[in-house]
Order: structure tokens, then C-alpha cells, then sequence
């Protein structure tokens, strides 16, 4: 029985924003529903009679504005949120949210699910009352418990969605997407750690939602460090600061390994109380079924 598809509503400004969501956003797991923001409405006007159709939202930067932002948060509107316009470093809407440029947005699918998982997990954001805090995520909680089965995405991500499962078109284009962050996170790793987070985040949510392989990542780093490298040999600059970029790496490598870890479910047991347990090499991350 096929698995029912997680709603998400777009807030976005112009038909070609909505099309390209549309086309990250496949059929068979998410229902994506366009709402139009008018003149005279708000964000919060316009989510507020449908607050409990929706398991996310996708939202254009510049419909955040201070004034929309404390409207949402006063009403209590607080959803899973992909923020679509310039990785900024500061919040648009609230603590969860995540970020991807409109260049970016192949990746939209797999940052929808993290956005699910880590409003569910933290549960709280900036400017959040404590009760209304509780009472969105719980409210969210509760749907996805009917209408998935399961709390959270962290659990059973989609096998169909794996990078070795896409089509070749579509491959190509989530790795040339996963370059564009992971150029954006190291052209500000060290001027703007904010906006540099934000990226971070980004391409870590894809990478373990895609099932990218760690050489895959190893990979991109090398060649973008080998292109800035050629560039500032070119215009006859000094590069042996280059190498300190390995510490980008590194966070990589760290915050994949924590949403390893924090997949796994609290009921499997131990190592030691498990011995017939499957070992992971550390070039092929860890499949759906070995994680349930």
C-alpha cells in the first residue's frame, strides 16, 4: 500500500517558482498546494484557515518580512518551513527553518523531510511561547502518526529517492544543485559562519536523505578547493590557505555522522546487547532497511 503523500503549501510569488518546486517535489510523497498571498493579506491571513491541512510550507524570502514574521509566530502558525531566496544567516520565520536558493532547489524534496524532523525534534524556535510551541508540534506529531505510521522522517527515508535510484537527468542535477551549496558554504565558512550554517545544513540534509556516498562528498570538496586553487594560482595570488578549508570538511563529516546517529530508532539495541548487528563501511552510508 502506497505510502501517503506529506502536504506541503507554497507561498510563493510568481507561476515559474511555483513549476520548479513542483518538479522537486514528486507526486507519489508530497501533495503540494499553492496558496496566493493577495495585497492586502498576510501570510498568517492566508495560512490561518488551513492551519492543520498542512505538514509544511515553502516559503519565498520576501514574503518574510519583521511584520509577517510576528504575525505567524502571535497566531501560532508555525509549520516545518523551507525558505526559498538567499542564504542570509539570520531567521526569516523561526529557529527550524531551513534555506535554499532558487538555484538550489533540487534539493527541495529532501530538505522538506529534514525540515519535518528537526521542527519535531527541537520543538520550540525564536520568539515561541512555550504552549504554543507544544501545541504545534504536537498537532503535527499527531498527523504524521496517523497518516505515515511513524513520527518523523529520521526513521525511514525513501529508497526510491536514493541518488543511485534517480534517473540519470536527475542525478546529474542534484549533484551539480549539491556543488552550488557546498560552494556557498565555503565562500563563507570563515567570513559568515551564519550563512555558512545555513548551507551546511542544506547539504547535509540532501546528502543523507539522497543516500550520498562519503566519497561523493570527499569529491566535491576536492574539486572546488582544486578550482580556487588553479584561479589563484592564475592571478598569481598565494593559496596555501586553501588547506585550512579541510576544517569545512570536517563540520561535514561531523553533522552527517550526528544525523546518522540520531536516525537510528531508541529500540534497537546496543552493540554489545546485538552482536549479529550489520557493520557500515564508511563509503556506503547506511541504507533505509539498516536503519530500521
Amino acid at each position: 500500500m502506497a505510502r501517503p503523500a506529506l502536504t506541503v503549501a507554497l507561498l510563493l510569488s510568481s507561476s515559474a517558482l511555483v513549476d520548479l518546486c513542483r518538479q522537486w517535489l514528486p507526486a507519489n510523497r508530497y501533495e503540494s498546494v499553492v496558496l496566493s498571498v493577495g495585497d492586502n493579506e498576510g501570510l498568517a491571513t492566508t495560512l490561518a484557515p488551513r492551519h492543520d491541512d498542512f505538514d509544511a510550507v515553502v516559503i519565498e524570502q520576501n514574503l518574510l518580512d519583521s511584520d509577517a514574521r510576528e504575525d505567524l509566530l502571535k497566531a501560532g502558525l508555525l509549520f516545518p518551513a523551507v525558505i526559498v531566496g538567499e542564504v542570509k544567516g539570520h531567521v526569516d520565520y523561526h529557529q527550524e527553518e531551513l534555506h535554499l536558493p532558487e538555484d538550489q532547489l533540487a534539493q527541495l524534496g529532501y530538505n522538506v523531510d529534514a525540515a519535518i524532523s528537526r521542527f519535531l525534534r527541537q520543538g520550540r524556535a525564536d520568539g515561541r511561547q512555550e504552549d504554543t510551541a507544544t501545541k504545534a508540534v504536537g498537532s503535527l506529531s499527531r498527523r504524521l502518526q496517523e497518516r505515515l505510521g511513524y513520527l518523523g522522517v529520521f526513521y525511514k527515508r525513501d529508497p526510491s529517492r536514493f541518488l543511485g535510484s534517480l534517473a540519470p537527468d536527475e542525478r546529474r542535477e542534484l549533484i551539480e544543485s549539491l556543488h552550488r551549496t557546498y560552494r556557498d558554504l565555503l565562500l563563507s565558512y570563515f567570513g559568515d559562519p551564519a550563512a555558512a550554517n545555513q548551507a551546511l545544513e542544506s547539504f547535509v540534509n540532501t546528502a543523507f536523505f539522497s543516500d550520498l556516498p562519503i566519497t561523493r562528498t570527499v569529491e566535491i570538496h576536492v574539486n572546488l578547493i582544486d578550482e580556487y586553487w588553479k584561479k589563484l594560482r592564475l592571478e598569481g595570488h598565494k593559496n596555501d590557505f586553501l588547506q585550512d578549508y579541510r576544517l569545512a570538511l570536517l563540520d561535514v563529516m561531523a553533522h552527517l555522522c550526528e544525523m546518522y546517529r540520531r536516525s537510528i530508532p531508541p529500540d534497537i539495541p546496543l552493540p554489545g546487547e546485538a552482536s549479529n548487528r550489520p557493520s557500515v563501511a564508511v563509503d556506503q552510508p547506511m541504507s533505509s532497511e539498516e536503519l530500521l
